[in-house]
């Protein structure tokens, strides 16, 4: 008879245990379902709409002194073009070879000599080249292009990156495409972007979800601009709380499978 009234209490507890760890799972598993916060790219976008007050995309920035520039010259005169392509400057490390703009503003070109450059558009600086060039090359074409021209993309991006920029202008979603894009747990609403100017940094923080971000004056990047894409804190906590949830309910089953085995050998 006791021995009876042990059996039914073990396994009476043993059920109870069991009901526990099932409960305690169900607990879990809806507590995970739980709906996270959407983050996505211009949520403020309506559908078939039309933005206006757009920032331009055609600034032209002047050529500074301490600029490195990329000068290709081509023409129907082949055999001299590789001449005039010479650079004057040797790359060292990772800096590539180009037309340094000097502290007078000057850059030296082969035959050419002295080349004003600084206070100049790409554009004109092409152009100026092209009328100086024409009495030694046949129909030349000139194109002028950045090579210390850089923005950094670090933070809670799939690989930090610094970008060169060729141009004037790198919207910050091309900068963050190229860097493979934010990553899920990012904050798209917080992107911060450090910029120097006046000997000063100035700090931005611009929200991607809104569509006011195409009208916004730092849209488009500055050289040195640095951009730093903020994780998402309160993502990042709940999935720390929840790994260690895991870990420890792993444990606590383990446990319990463990003592319920146990029980039913002692009063088996």
């Amino acid at each position: 008879m006791i021995k009876h009234i042990y059996n039914c209490s073990a396994i009476n507890l043993s059920r109870f245990l069991v009901v526990l760890l099932f409960v305690a799972g169900c607990v879990f598993l809806f507590a995970s379902c739980a709906p996270a916060k959407s983050a996505y790219y211009f949520k403020t976008i309506q559908k078939d709409t039309t933005l206006s007050g757009l920032v331009s995309k055609d600034l032209e920035s002047k050529i500074s002194k301490g600029d490195n520039l990329k000068i290709i010259i081509s023409s129907l005169s082949r055999e001299e073009d590789a001449i005039y392509n010479v650079s004057p400057v040797t790359g060292s490390g990772t800096r590539e070879p180009g037309f340094t703009v000097e502290q007078d503003g000057n850059i030296m070109v082969h035959k050419l000599g002295i080349v004003k450059a600084a206070g100049l558009t790409r554009k004109e600086l092409a152009e100026e080249l092209k009328k100086s060039l024409a009495p030694f090359l046949k129909d030349p074409v000139v194109t002028v292009q950045y090579l210390n021209h850089k923005v950094t993309i670090m933070g809670e991006v799939e690989r930090p990156s610094v970008l060169n920029m060729q141009e004037e202008q790198l919207s910050v979603l091309d900068a963050l495409v190229l860097s493979g894009d934010v990553k899920q747990d990012a904050r798209r609403d917080h992107i911060m972007i450090i910029r120097e100017e006046n000997a000063q940094k100035n700090v931005k923080i611009i929200n991607l979800e809104d569509h006011s971000i195409f009208s916004s004056p730092w849209y488009y990047l500055q050289p040195n601009d640095i951009v730093y894409v903020i994780p998402d804190e309160a993502k990042r906590q709940k999935a720390e709380r929840r790994a260690r949830f895991q870990s420890n309910f792993a444990i606590a089953s383990a446990s319990i499978s463990l003592l319920v085995i146990l029980i039913d050998r002692i009063f088996r």
